[in-house]
């Protein structure tokens, strides 16, 4: 594709680079490139089909269910630029894969958070969608997510997550030379008293868009700090990586599952020893 093109109708899409035949219908989302070579790790094959900017993404299977990854770069923006392309190609179910700060004091470094809606502290979404509609992870992707953490016997927690635009200032860190943000102080007990369990950077405007466009979108990250008791440890991202490609495989099992029971939706009357 020439760099001049910026047709949102073509096929192969002009920031990720990927065509319909490149991608699965299942994309897990990390936000960092190098994640991505950990995440493959635990799918059977893969093969890297794009790489332009901060987008990088190979396609594979896992456990025969075709899978794919796309690593979104920092921040809410470039996370929005990639579902809308890969929703543009025919993918249909996004898992953001992260690191976050945990704000509760029973929060390990290493556990999980699978977020089940988000605050958007983040100006993407609000370009999409006024500022009161919810940030709500779709409930499959929360179920199969549930499911993978308890198979592979991760410590895992499932909550509100506050999803910000900036590392410093929007997460009530000083900025350069000390420097204090209007409320910064009281930022992290706001939202700790309001049971808020962890901070990133990119769910709220995932899981907004896909619900926007009537696609399924989820997040699981790895705590790699606790902000209530000052524990910091870059450990663990493997259990994300390793808990979504789980719940791709899942969420194919309960599709099959639906197809055959004639269900819309995945509920608690379904079970996956049916597949």
């Amino acid at each position: 594709m020439t760099g001049d093109s910026e047709d949102p109708n073509a096929d192969v899409q002009y920031h990720l680079e990927v065509g319909s035949d490149d991608v699965a219908e299942t994309v897990l989302l990390p936000g960092n490139p190098e994640r991505l070579e950990k995440i493959v790790d635990f799918w059977d094959d893969h093969e890297v089909t794009a790489h332009h900017r901060e987008y990088r993404t190979a396609t594979g299977t896992t456990e025969g269910t075709p899978i794919s990854v796309t690593s979104t770069g920092i921040g809410s923006p470039s996370a929005a630029i990639a579902v809308e392309e890969l929703a543009r190609v025919g993918c249909d179910t996004f898992i953001r894969v992260g690191s976050c700060g945990a704000i509760q004091p029973e929060m390990d470094v290493g556990d999980l958070v699978i977020t089940t809606g988000a605050v958007r502290q983040e100006g993407t979404s609000d370009e999409y969608v006024r500022e009161d509609y919810p940030a709500a992870a779709d409930h499959e992707v929360v179920c199969a997510l549930i499911a993978a953490a308890e198979r592979l016997g991760y410590d895992y927690h499932t909550g509100i997550t506050m999803s910000a635009d900036s590392f410093y200032a929007g997460q009530g860190r000083p900025g350069f030379d000390g420097f204090e943000a209007a409320n910064a102080d009281d930022l992290v007990d706001q939202l700790k008293e309001a049971n808020v369990k962890n901070i990133e950077m990119e769910a709220s405007a995932i899981v907004t868009i896909a619900n926007i466009y009537g696609l399924r979108a989820g997040a699981v990250c790895t705590v790699y700090a606790n902000r209530e008791t000052g524990e910091f440890r870059t450990e663990g991202e493997s259990r994300a990586a390793e808990t979504a490609t789980l719940a791709t495989h899942l969420l194919a099992k309960m599709d099959a599952v639906k197809r055959e029971a004639g269900a819309d939706r995945w509920h608690a009357g379904l079970s996956l020893e049916d597949a």
